[in-house]
């Protein structure tokens, strides 16, 4: 059985709520990544920021991202997925949501995110293109 833990990324990193998005942006730009999860202060996810998140949300309407925080721009219930979960429950996650990043929690910690290119790495092309067709999916 393939599992969330088998085609996810490691090394992913939480941002706290209390960061402010300049410093979100400079953490992405290091990692490589466009979105980082956010985590309170007892390291719960509270939810997951985006590149696209800091320039619509916050560039373009005119904020400064050295004055706005990670926690202003968590919108939403946060997803995630256990990193013993099979890849259909991931799947089934992102698709049901309309997502394309999930965090992987294993004992309450983060230990990976599974992003879109992590699917086209592991998945069959039948598969690939029934989640890109739910996801994608008009509402």
């Amino acid at each position: 059985m393939t599992t969330a833990r088998d085609i996810m990324h490691t090394g992913a990193r939480w941002i706290p709520a209390h960061e402010t998005l300049d410093r979100a942006a400079q953490l992405m730009r290091e990692h490589g990544v466009g979105a980082l999860p956010i985590a309170d202060a007892n390291e719960r996810l509270c939810g997951i920021l985006t590149d696209r998140d800091i320039v619509v949300g916050c560039v373009a309407m005119g904020r400064d991202p050295a004055r706005v925080t990670a926690e202003e721009m968590a919108q939403g219930t946060p997803r995630w997925i256990e990193a013993d979960s099979d890849v259909e429950a991931v799947l089934n996650e992102m698709e049901n949501h309309q997502i394309r990043r999930l965090p992987v929690i294993d004992n309450k910690r983060l230990v990976g995110m599974i992003s879109e290119a992590d699917l086209a790495k592991h998945l069959s092309d039948e598969q690939l293109a029934h989640w890109m067709e739910r996801v994608y999916a008009l509402s």
